[in-house]
């Protein structure tokens, strides 16, 4: 499965990049320690550039030459519009042993920037939150947060030390195509990104029609925990996994529809006692391992949800999967593919 996932990432990222007529080893803020004077390449924009976002607006007065990302998402999209970070998180959960992701490795290497070597980003722990030290150290000239929770004091602190590019409505619902636009804006890259958009698109659809089970199909996406008696959360539709379902033709079922009116965030809770109203055609969520998925099902709240009940459960204990999904972007999403429409298929047969 790996090694179909790989070949799945390279057909579907550099497919997409050699559509946009630029090359991933071409464009390079370079490494920390390198040269402050390089210029960013291949910008199609006229600077300076303003960017919206939550907090007002930001204006990129020339194409950044060193570029630093916070959260999820914004690194991906920079390398994939062929701008490797001065610096980067560390994926902490869903990250191989370099603290990183597959797909992003593959991009990495393809550009000469592989981490561990002397052009990689360098990485910076966020586990206890924005890691703004360390981010000064890589001396930015932008700081990417489209995909991101900050708060106005993250924004205005990491504002002393770059122009910051935020989130532009709500924490950490930023669709993947949106965080694609705003970063190529902001980095002088709009045309190549949204042809960028427009070939991961192709991709997603040209995938998903090999698996016609799957349209029109109603889903919910939740996170499960049969061992909390609160433990029921629902994404909706703001959330990038019930976004990624939408853009393949299943349908957000409707009582997550009704029960996200006003609601204020990514998710709604939902109490257990009521689970058997989660009506839906397919339930997908993520589980630590099998033996909690056989704990859903067997458990006398949980596993009376209808899909659960029918077999029609996608329960993947898969952290880079989910990952790729939930912080989805141009480099994950065709890496993800590949593993995960198979499990989508399977449940729609028995639905």
């Amino acid at each position: 499965m790996e090694f179909s996932r790989r070949q799945g990432l390279k057909v579907g990222l550099f497919a997409s990049v050699a559509a946009l007529g630029i090359a991933v080893t071409g464009c390079s803020t370079g490494a920390v320690g390198g040269s402050d004077s390089q210029e960013a390449q291949d910008s199609s924009d006229t600077f300076p550039v303003t960017v919206k976002h939550i907090y007002g607006e930001t204006v990129v007065k020339a194409a950044p030459a060193r570029v630093a990302t916070v959260s999820w998402v914004n690194d991906d999209v920079s390398i994939a519009l062929g701008v490797i970070p001065v610096g980067m998180p560390k994926n902490e959960w869903g990250g191989n042993a370099k603290m990183s992701t597959p797909w992003k490795d593959a991009a990495l290497q393809e550009a000469g920037a592989s981490i561990g070597t002397a052009k990689a980003p360098a990485q910076y722990s966020e586990a206890d939150g924005v890691n703004f030290t360390e981010i000064a150290k890589t001396n930015p000239d932008i700081i990417l947060a489209a995909y991101s929770g900050l708060s106005r004091e993250d924004y205005e602190k990491l504002s002393k030390i770059a122009p910051v590019i935020a989130y532009p409505k709500s924490a950490y619902g930023t669709s993947w195509q949106e965080s694609t636009t705003m970063i190529g804006a902001a980095l002088g890259k709009s045309a190549a990104a949204k042809e960028l958009v427009s070939a991961t698109e192709k991709t997603i659809k040209d995938q998903a029609a090999k698996y016609p089970q799957i349209a029109g199909k109603t889903f919910i996406y939740g996170n499960l925990e049969p061992d909390k008696s609160d433990g029921v959360n629902v994404y909706t539709s703001a959330d990038n996994r019930p976004k990624f379902l939408s853009s393949i033709g299943m349908e957000l079922a409707p009582v997550v529809v009704k029960a996200e009116k006003g609601a204020d965030g990514f998710y709604v809770p939902w109490s257990a006692e009521k689970a058997n109203e989660l009506d839906s055609q397919v339930f997908a969520s993520w589980v630590p391992d099998n033996k909690t998925k056989d704990a859903i099902v067997k458990d006398p709240l949980l596993g009376q949800i209808p899909a659960v009940k029918k077999g029609a459960f996608v329960a993947d204990s898969d952290t880079a999967l989910t990952l790729a999904i939930s912080a989805s972007s141009p480099l994950s999403l065709p890496w993800a593919l590949d593993a995960f429409l198979p499990q989508l298929a399977a449940a729609a047969d028995k639905a």
